[in-house]
Order: structure tokens, then C-alpha cells, then sequence
């Protein structure tokens, strides 16, 4: 055959290969969730095979293994005791609560690690849900946003003042990033970030998280909150509220079920964009690869690599640990 053109030819080889590469993964991209509780003992947590629900101390040690690993960043997840949780959630700005613990513990021991926190009320609430909830006489219940959004002010500033370098507020609350900003600016925390939560939608993959934290909504569901699973234009008017309001890296979660969504926001913003692989995309690979079914690190590598091109500049996944040491 006569052809002056050859599209295989830049993939002959593996050298060629990684020259014209479009897309690739580095451990810098990479953020580590992370679990953890006041009890006395680190647990295995059943609904995420490999993950760990760690005491303060198995943390810290945890924290100071995935930095040696080239890991630079983690955002914090607590499990709260039940006689701590209030219809308000006012634990949540405790200065002397198990996140400004922890973030004071970890800044300790690894000065350089970026520590992010979740921002939202459904650890510290009796309701289980991401915001203060008013009952009506029909027992419909309604989630109150400006009186929570007063109260993510104040945990904001609970975590900015013990140390934290990004507040992640995750709760859908409208006007809780330009009203987060003000407060932390206010109170002298100019330097704190604000990574929101911005397209966050009601989706289904969420069930092994909650199973790991026991923070599920003890009545309803979350969408009036949070995102329709069908909207995108939607995304786009919550990136630009969010813009305006301040935030400093923008947020998809779930990742792989919306990688329409990152590419839409890319298009739309020159912010930083985060991307979150959720617990339930999580655990479809763990349960595919558990049976034998799936290669793990090659599906591992090809699903981040696959947010990364639809162009999150950085991932939130339960998987960080496992990739990094796969890139040494």
C-alpha cells in the first residue's frame, strides 16, 4: 500500500509512545483521603477493602508513610461519636475537636504535607445531613441554608486556625464559598484556599463512604442540595457562582461517571480543577479485580489517566497510595 500517512507509526515503540503522549499521571496529581475516629484502635472498613478507619496516632503514621511515597496532599475525614452530634452540628467547630487535633498532629510531624479539610455539618449531625434541617408540620424536612451556612463559617475558621491549608466546603449550599472567604479574610486567614464542592451530585456511588463514617442521612435524601445527576449547564452556573464568590480549585464529584462534566468546566475556567473517584467507583474496581476479572493497576492507571484527559488537573482517590508506589 502507498501511504504518506501513518498514524501508527508514532506508537511503535515504547520510547516513541512516551514522547507523544497527550496525558499522563504523576504522583503530584494525586490527594489521599483519609478516615479516622477518637477510638482506641485502627478498623478495617468493610464496605472499602483496603481502606482504614484510623486512631489519631495510625494516622499520623499513615501520613508520615504516603509522604515518603512522593504524596503531598490529604483531606480529612472524621468519624464522630454519636454523643458528640447535634440537630446543629455545632461539634463541628470545636477548636479543640478531633479535626483541629488532627490537623495540629499532622502539621507536626510533616510540616509539608497540604492538609485539606471537609467542610460540611453531616459528620457532627444527628440528622445525617450536610446542613441544619427544619421539620414542617407534614413532616416534610427542609435543609436551612444562610443559618447552616453560618455555621460552615465557623468551622472554616476552626480549621483554618489549627493549621489547615484548604477548606473544602462539600455541603451545596448556596453562597457558603463568597460567605466562607469573607470570614477566613476577616479573621486574618488571607492564605487559606477554598476548594468547593462545586458540581457535586446526588449520585449513587456515594454508599461505601457513608458505610465508612455511618453518616448517612437518617431520613430523605440529599437533592435539594445537592446536583440532579442529569444537568450540566447546571455545573456551569454553579462554577461561575463559585468563581465570583472566590474559591481557588473547583471540584466534580462523582470523577468517572462525569467526565462530561470536567470537560465542560475546563472549557468554561482557568481555576484549578479537582476531581473526586468516588467510594462506589472505588469498590467496582476492587470487587472486578477481587474476582479476577480485572487487571488492577492497568485499571487503576487507565481510570485516573482517563479524568486526567478530560482535564482534572488533580484527583481525590482512595487508590493514591496504590498509584504512587506503582509510579516508583
Amino acid at each position: 500500500m502507498e501511504m504518506m500517512i501513518r498514524a501508527r507509526r508514532n506508537r511503535r515503540t515504547p520510547a516513541i509512545r512516551g514522547l507523544v503522549r497527550e496525558t499522563g499521571i504523576s504522583v503530584d496529581d494525586l490527594i489521599l483521603p483519609v478516615f479516622f475516629h477518637e477510638d482506641a484502635e485502627d478498623v478495617a472498613i468493610e464496605s472499602m477493602p483496603g481502606c482504614t478507619r484510623w486512631t489519631v496516632s495510625g494516622l499520623i503514621a499513615e501520613v508520615e508513610s504516603v509522604w515518603k511515597m512522593g504524596i503531598r496532599a490529604v483531606v480529612l475525614f472524621p468519624k464522630i461519636a454519636e454523643e458528640l452530634k447535634s440537630a446543629n452540628g455545632a461539634a463541628c467547630a470545636d477548636d479543640e475537636g478531633l479535626v483541629p487535633q488532627v490537623i495540629r498532629a499532622i502539621k507536626k510531624a510533616c510540616p509539608g504535607m497540604c492538609v485539606i479539610t471537609d467542610v460540611a455539618l453531616d459528620p457532627y449531625s444527628s440528622d445525617g445531613h450536610d446542613g441544619i434541617v427544619e421539620r414542617g408540620e407534614d413532616g416534610s424536612l427542609k435543609i436551612l441554608n444562610d443559618e447552616t451556612v453560618e455555621v460552615l463559617c465557623e468551622q472554616a475558621l476552626c480549621h483554618a486556625r489549627a493549621g489547615a491549608d484548604i477548606v473544602a466546603p462539600s455541603d451545596m449550599m448556596d453562597g457558603r464559598i463568597g460567605a466562607i472567604r469573607v470570614a477566613l479574610d476577616e479573621a486574618g486567614f488571607e492564605e487559606t484556599g477554598i476548594m468547593a464542592y462545586t458540581a457535586k451530585y446526588a449520585s449513587a456511588f456515594y454508599g461505601p463512604f457513608r458505610g465508612a463514617l455511618d453518616s448517612a442521612p437518617k431520613e430523605g435524601d440529599k437533592k435539594t442540595y445537592q446536583m440532579d445527576p442529569g444537568n450540566v449547564r447546571e455545573a456551569v452556573r454553579e462554577l461561575l457562582m463559585d468563581e465570583e464568590e472566590g474559591a481557588d480549585i473547583v471540584m466534580v464529584k462523582p470523577a468517572g461517571p462525569y467526565l462530561d462534566v470536567i470537560a465542560r468546566l475546563r472549557d468554561e475556567t482557568t481555576l484549578p480543577i479537582a476531581a473526586y473517584q468516588v467510594s462506589g467507583e472505588y469498590l467496582m474496581i476492587k470487587s472486578a479485580c477481587g474476582g479476577g476479572w480485572l487487571d488492577e493497576k492497568a485499571v487503576v492507571m487507565e481510570s485516573l489517566l482517563g479524568i486526567k484527559r478530560a482535564g482534572a488537573d488533580m484527583i481525590l482517590t482512595y487508590f493514591a497510595k496504590d498509584v504512587a508506589g506503582w509510579l516508583k
